[in-house]
């Protein structure tokens, strides 16, 4: 049997070795912490109010980013959930496709029904769980008709076109709400993707599947015809868990497939927690190499304003700067 070592549990603290602060670096410093806020302070103020540190470096790293990219021609896509319609964001989406910083859009198959139901009635958003015990969640009449009749008589189109049309001759009375139907008026692509089964319409007898697939697989193209063009880019994806950040994906792999080189792309994931296929389909696997991939959690109705404030803030500085040099 071996002997047991003993272990000396002394040590000599005469040996210990420090060195002068100054020599260390450090990874916060008293440039980068937060400013007093003041009262009627402007946006931009607010902004540069911020500590420099962590989420609030990222906000500001992404905007300028994007600022900077727009002004390059490079185009930036947002990709979605529903649940941003769901809390209150069309109206800021709808306004990046006006002023022509978003390049398109791609959202999954309940944003739609939200986008609809805003455009039809001016509101939206069941409570699913008073419903659902006696079968009548997401049985609303009009949303099922009204989506798979589009949907059906358009699918060649794509799932995005054939609805976001119907919205628009319709001249449903809130249409400018409609993220689909801004995206006819303005010529920016808006694609929807689909799981069948997972959207209410789906229930309805009215659904058609073939119709449905057909739609949906054109839009999926169609996306993939737009990551042609992405390179050196921007790819957000807003508070889409699994969906897009796979669509996504296999949209870009498919236009690498092609040929088309597509690099440098620039990513963010944002919601208010983090997931699993948005960090290696959005933010990591996509940018390597050469990209880079950011993640920002948080509330969508707190976030997203901050980050289009903190864009369009960007963008008036590099275009201040951008003068300034024109006329040296």
């Amino acid at each position: 049997m071996p002997r047991k070592r003993r272990i000396d549990t002394r040590i000599d603290l005469s040996r210990v070795r420090t060195y002068p602060l100054a020599r260390r670096r450090s990874k916060v410093s008293r440039t980068s912490l937060a400013k007093l806020p003041k009262p009627g302070m402007r946006i931009a103020d607010f902004l540069d109010s911020l500590p420099d540190i962590l989420a609030a470096h990222d906000l500001k790293a992404i905007a300028n980013e994007i600022a900077a990219r727009h002004r390059a021609g490079r185009l930036i896509v947002l990709g979605m959930g529903a649940h941003p319609i769901k809390v209150g964001l069309s109206p800021l989406i709808i306004d990046f496709m006006e002023r022509g910083i978003l390049s398109a859009v791609a959202m999954n198959g309940a944003g739609i029904i939200h986008d609809f139901e805003l455009a039809y009635h001016g509101e939206t958003s069941e409570d699913v769980a008073a419903t659902l015990r006696a079968g009548r969640f997401g049985m609303a009449r009009e949303t099922g008709q009204f989506l798979n009749r589009a949907i059906a008589a358009g699918a060649e189109k794509g799932l995005g076109t054939a609805v976001g049309e119907a919205i628009a001759h319709a001249e449903l009375p809130h249409r400018r709400l409609s993220i689909l139907a801004a995206g006819i008026r303005l010529g920016v692509p808006v694609t929807v993707h689909v799981g069948i089964g997972a959207d209410i319409i789906h229930m309805h007898p009215s659904a058609d599947g073939a119709a449905i697939g057909t739609a949906s697989l054109a839009d999926f193209h169609r996306l993939a015809g737009i990551a042609q063009s992405l390179d050196r880019g921007v790819y957000v994806n807003l508070g889409s868990a699994v969906m897009m950040p796979e669509v996504f994906l296999k949209a870009l792999n498919l236009a690498r497939n092609v040929g088309k080189k597509v690099d440098g792309l620039l990513t963010v994931d944002m919601d208010f927690i983090r997931h699993y296929r948005p960090l290696v389909n959005v933010v990591q696997r996509p940018t390597d190499p050469g990209g880079r991939g950011y993640q920002l959690v948080g509330h969508h109705e707190i976030m997203f304003p901050l980050l289009c404030a903190a864009i369009l803030d960007a963008m008036k500085r590099t275009g201040r700067r951008h003068r300034k040099a024109h006329r040296r």
